[in-house]
Formats: C-alpha cells, sequence, structure tokens
C-alpha cells in the first residue's frame, strides 16, 4: 500500500488571492498573471484558462444559429479537403452541460474511400464554459485510442479557433444510447442513470474493461504533445490537479465559501505520491459512453475533454462518486455509475488491469473530486450563468444542487479526518 507525504512548505502553499466580484467579472492583465503565478498549472491547462480570462470582459454570448455555424464549419473544412464538398443535415444535438454540438452530413471525397457521405458532430465551446477544457487534447485522446478502445474518429480539430468562434473538434458521429429509452433517471447529463439489473449485468463488465484499458496505455506510444507528464514518485500530479483546480475557483467563484480552503488546504497537505503514470480520462461514468440497446454493446466512450496524465485513482473515485450513481433496488448498496456495487467494482477492476486500489490514494481522489465539483457547479457554474456567457445557463443552473450534494459529502469526509 502506498501512503500519502505532507506537501513541503515550498510547494506553493498560499491562501485566497484578495479578488472581489467585480474584478472576477472583467480581470485586468495585471490580476491574470498574478492569478497564473499564484496557481501554476499545466501547459495545455494554463493556455486555455488564461484565454478564458482575457476574454471574459467581452459581451455576452449570443447564440449560435445553424446558419453561423455551418458558415464556420465551410470555412474551416476548405482549408482541410481537397476538392469540392457538400454539408447537408445540420441540426444541435442535446446532452451534456457545457459544449455546442452540431450534427451534420459531409458529402466529399474522403482519402482512400473516394465518395462518401460521412455523419458527422462538430463540438465547440460556448464564450465561457463551466469545463474549461482543451480540444487539442481531447482530440489527440481520440486519435491515441482509435482501434484500443471504442471511440469516434477524430477528424480535424481546430485547436486555436482559427475559424469558428471558439476551438472546436470534428470528429464521426456514433451510434448508441447514453441510458435505456424507457428510464426517466439521467436527465442531467445522465447522472444518476438507472439502467436496470438486466442492462447493468451486461454493461458493467465491459464498463471496468475499458476503464482497464485506458489505465493500461502505453502514453509512449502516442503523439499527445498538448500533455504534461509528470513524474514517477512524486507529488507533481496531484500537485498540479489541485493548482488547476485552486485556480479556477479563484477566476470564478462567487461568495465566499469556507469549506472550498478547508479542503484546498487539505489537499495539498496530503498530497500523494504517483506510482504509475496513466492517461486519466477525467470524466469516466454514466452518460458519457453510448451503448446499443439491441446488442448491449458498448459503442463509444465519450467527453475525453478533462483527460490528462496522471494517477488512476482520480478515475476511479470519479466513477464511484456518490453523484453519478444511486442505489440498488434493495435500497442499501450502492451502484457505481448506476451500474455495480463499489467493492465489486474495485475488485473487478484489479483483475481486469492489474493494478491495485490504493484507498489511501481513493480516498484522497474521493476529496479530490467532490471538491471538484464544488468548484463546477457553485464557481463556475455561477460565474457563466452570472456573465451570460453560454447557451446552457438554465442547466446549470439546475445543476447548482450537485455541487452543495458534493459539498455536504466533502464536509462529512474532512469532519472525519480532521
Amino acid at each position: 500500500m502506498h501512503t500519502t507525504r505532507t506537501v513541503p512548505d515550498e510547494a506553493h502553499r498560499l491562501g485566497p488571492l484578495s479578488i472581489t466580484g467585480a474584478h472576477r467579472d472583467s480581470p485586468t492583465p495585471a490580476l491574470i498573471e498574478s492569478i497564473r503565478a499564484t496557481y501554476p498549472a499545466e501547459r495545455e491547462m494554463d493556455k486555455m484558462l488564461t484565454r478564458k480570462m482575457r476574454r471574459r470582459g467581452e459581451p455576452a454570448y449570443a447564440g449560435a444559429s445553424l446558419e453561423r455555424m455551418t458558415g464556420h464549419l465551410q470555412a474551416f473544412l476548405a482549408t482541410v479537403i481537397e476538392g469540392p464538398f457538400r454539408i447537408t443535415d445540420q441540426r444541435w444535438f442535446a446532452g451534456g452541460a457545457s459544449k455546442i454540438q452540431m450534427g451534420y452530413t459531409l458529402h466529399w471525397n474522403a482519402p482512400g474511400r473516394g465518395p462518401s457521405a460521412d455523419r458527422m458532430v462538430v463540438r465547440m465551446e460556448p464564450s465561457e464554459s463551466v469545463n474549461s477544457t482543451s480540444r487539442a487534447r481531447e482530440f489527440q485522446l481520440l486519435r491515441a485510442f482509435e482501434g484500443v478502445v471504442p471511440v469516434p474518429h477524430a477528424f480535424w480539430v481546430d485547436a486555436e479557433a482559427e475559424c469558428f468562434p471558439e476551438p472546436a473538434l470534428l470528429y464521426a458521429f456514433c451510434e448508441g444510447v447514453t441510458k435505456p429509452r424507457a428510464t426517466g433517471s439521467g436527465r442531467l447529463a445522465g447522472i444518476g442513470t438507472d439502467f436496470g439489473p438486466e442492462l447493468r449485468e451486461r454493461l458493467a463488465p465491459r464498463f471496468v474493461q475499458l476503464l482497464a484499458t485506458i489505465h493500461n496505455f502505453d502514453v509512449g506510444s502516442a503523439e499527445l504533445p498538448a500533455f504534461d507528464r509528470p513524474g514517477v514518485g512524486t507529488t507533481e500530479s496531484a500537485l498540479k490537479q489541485l493548482q488547476r483546480a485552486r485556480r479556477i475557483w479563484e477566476e470564478d467563484r462567487g461568495d465566499d465559501f469556507p469549506l472550498a480552503e478547508v479542503a484546498a488546504n487539505w489537499l495539498e497537505r496530503n498530497l500523494p505520491v504517483l506510482d504509475n503514470v496513466s492517461v486519466v480520462h477525467g470524466d469516466y461514468r454514466s452518460g458519457n459512453f453510448l451503448f446499443d440497446e439491441r446488442s448491449l454493446e458498448i459503442t463509444a466512450v465519450l467527453d475525453w475533454e478533462r483527460g490528462y496524465l496522471g494517477d488512476r485513482h482520480r478515475d476511479l473515485a470519479w466513477t464511484a462518486n456518490h453523484a453519478f450513481g444511486h442505489m440498488g433496488e434493495d435500497g442499501k448498496t450502492f451502484l457505481a455509475s448506476g451500474l455495480m456495487p463499489l467493492d465489486e467494482f474495485f475488485e473487478q477492476y484489479e483483475k481486469a488491469s492489474g493494478l491495485t486500489v490504493d484507498p489511501v490514494r481513493l480516498r484522497y481522489y474521493t476529496i479530490f473530486n467532490s471538491y471538484q465539483l464544488v468548484i463546477s457547479a457553485i464557481a463556475s457554474g455561477f460565474r457563466v450563468v452570472h456573465l451570460g456567457k453560454t447557451h446552457q445557463d438554465i442547466l446549470l443552473a439546475l445543476a447548482e444542487p450537485v455541487g452543495y450534494s458534493a459539498a455536504e459529502q466533502l464536509r462529512k469526509t474532512l469532519e472525519e479526518l480532521l
């Protein structure tokens, strides 16, 4: 069993900055640089968060029409496709709590295939998102895992928003559903989906096997230039993730929330040592995979936007988080992501992956994930809605209770430790 160690005094132990709501609404260059220096993040995340803050004072989100989105799409495709092409069947896709997604059919002369009509999706940030993430990272992970786990083929990425208003990813449409059509659960981004006993029995083993495959992926075998690789035997991975989270908290929060500071301080004092570098999916749970209701096969693992290189326990704790599961038919057994009891989930994962589940690191990332949910729902969700920066303002307002539920879970856990 691996144990945690206390972070040394020199490792960025800094308290909350003196920032007001008005400063967060329209941050100055000096303030942006101050936050960056206080909470240094990975290169790609620093880039995305800095872009967000530099554009924050711009006008509220004006909406995206199919006509305008098609125009951006045509402009981009003209830079990557040789020869004529045509776009048809444009339509909006619902689902998720952050990204703008438009489906379409591309008629083109596909390399190696000739004349083709491919159903595709363009996935783009709104003006500001509850999850400020990297389309470049998402693109690179989809490319890396194609043929390894079921993922949509990633065609192109406009990582610097040269043709689209915001960074955008273009990938293949995948058949499948995120929840049984007959269920009324999981309406908010797939959270709390009730698959039912028979479907659970078929989906759960594959769900665990795919997570094990992701964590065992050879990170040196793929082109992942947008990712920082943390050092094994150090606390670097956990520290970078904590600094990213604390930075977002300071950039986005509204009111003071002492529990968040208590949690951040505990997390900083108990940074775990990394034993193995894994690809961390970052949002592996119900609602983020597709399955075919006839064959009962998982057809695609989606939403890689939070992926990074680090500790597998971050994924394990996230999948097992109370926000994403529910009680079984007996009213007593909690089902991780609505699929299997916790003990069974961890046992099957160890068998499938050959990797251990360390209870100390699992506890650390359980606390970190609750802290992360507080930040996303209470801080970022509030700021994005307050500034009118997204098309999902009503949904994000409805999601705010998830943050307070996570805060209560965080309080209970910390109360046992402090």
